[in-house]
């Protein structure tokens, strides 16, 4: 079995065909590799509502986590139940960090998110997906070339190094078109966020519609210089 210890590039070829550009030959492949040992950490994004529906045609009863930092938007929490009444068998977890929001301001000070960013984001996001993956040898992340430079070189299979495991990356070849083609086609419950300006959801608290569309991910921690959370580097 490949692991994070025994990594070496895999020789693996899957077929990009035109209706899910590889995505359910890569799901079979990681389940039937990684069986209980591999979760899909959910933002509960457009991207994630495609994988999860994907990942229901290959295993049902899959186990997915939403890193519930207590901060995101109404919007997020109606979207899970719904996503939770349309798959019942999926066991969707939600994660919260070890520290209360109210913890976190004794501790570090009020609205954490505002002064230090990277700090906050490593206390409600990367601790506790770290302790989610201790468990996990692998796990499911819904990147897409297309999002963003620092996420162009991305592979169906990638050694994270930061997690220490495997992270499976199906959706790859995507692009913002056939991800909505795939919703609509579908008729997928979804963020009605997305439709008012927001292409990437995290928390309410750093997280604003993006100035353009030729960069989804605009709207994320603006004026702070900053793109990522940390999950993916």
């Amino acid at each position: 079995m490949l692991t994070y210890s025994t990594w070496q590039e895999p020789e693996l070829e899957f077929e990009v065909d035109d209706t899910y550009k590889g995505a359910l030959e890569v799901l079979r492949w990681a389940y039937n590799q990684y069986g209980e040992e591999i979760v899909y950490a959910c933002s509960f994004g457009i991207e994630g509502i495609v994988l999860i529906d994907c990942i229901s045609k290959v295993k049902p009863d899959a186990k997915i986590v939403f890193l519930d930092t207590d901060v995101h938007f109404k919007e997020t929490y109606e979207t899970i139940e719904r996503v939770k009444a349309k798959y019942p068998e999926l066991r969707i977890e939600l994660k919260k960090p070890s520290l209360t929001l109210e913890e976190q301001a004794k501790e570090y000070g009020p609205a954490l998110w505002e002064r230090n960013a990277n700090q906050c984001c490593n206390i409600r996001k990367l601790i506790p997906l770290n302790e989610t993956l201790k468990g996990a040898k692998a796990w499911i992340s819904g990147l897409r070339r297309e999002q963003s430079p620092t996420r162009a070189n991305v592979e169906f299979i990638n050694l994270d190094k930061r997690f220490e495991s495997i992270k499976v990356c199906p959706l790859i070849h995507w692009t913002w078109k056939d991800v909505w083609r795939y919703v609509s086609k579908h008729d997928l419950p979804y963020n009605p966020l997305h439709d008012k300006g927001y292409p990437s959801i995290g928390c309410e608290t750093c997280t604003k519609p993006a100035f353009t569309m030729d960069d989804l991910r605009s709207g994320r921690w603006s004026g702070q210089g900053k793109t990522e959370c940390g999950l993916h580097g």
